[in-house]
């Protein structure tokens, strides 16, 4: 199956309508996954990564829906929770900048080390959009634009995580 064929089963899928688990097997499905789910999402992103996934997070088209998300929505609230903060800093993600300049939206927090060794990687859109990796460094897992009760469970996980974590210092640098 082409990627152009592969891409045609998320076509129809709406954030909060669509209750369909779609298995994502490459980088390029999860990464259109995002791109579409947070296209659609209107107030809250919460995702955990180990180090803010460039192959997801650095790219040109996530950047520019996540800034059109900030700017349509004042009180939106995007969340990262990132396991290895020193790589994406080392490399200067664009995610960090955007964060900087966004920072009333975008907040960025390394897990306590009590969590140091949870490795796999979600994406939390609207509290019912789903993007699920049970191995963090892998790009396979799954995708549901609706799955209201299992995104209540990953973020009342990821609120635990970020009541015990901490804001790493590179995050919040701005240069004078």
């Amino acid at each position: 199956m082409s990627n152009e064929e592969n891409f045609k089963r998320f076509v129809e899928l709406r954030l909060g309508i669509s209750d369909i688990e779609i298995e994502l097997l490459t980088r390029a499905e999860t990464r259109h996954a995002t791109e579409l789910m947070v296209g659609q999402t209107q107030s809250s992103l919460d995702i955990i990564s180990r180090d803010l996934d460039p192959v997801l997070y650095d790219q040109e088209i996530f950047l520019d829906l996540l800034s059109r998300l900030c700017l349509r929505n004042r009180q939106a609230r995007i969340r990262f929770l990132v396991q290895d903060p020193s790589t994406p800093i080392k490399r200067n993600h664009r995610l960090i900048e955007l964060g900087r300049k966004l920072s009333s939206s975008i907040e960025f927090r390394q897990p306590h080390q009590d969590y140091q060794h949870f490795n796999a990687a979600c994406l939390i859109a609207d509290r019912c959009g789903l993007i699920h990796r049970s191995l963090a460094d892998r790009f396979e897992g799954t995708a549901n634009f609706y799955a209201p009760v299992a995104a209540r469970r990953e973020l009342d996980f990821f609120t635990e995580v970020w009541e015990r974590s901490e804001s790493h210092p590179e995050f919040r640098r701005l240069y004078l």
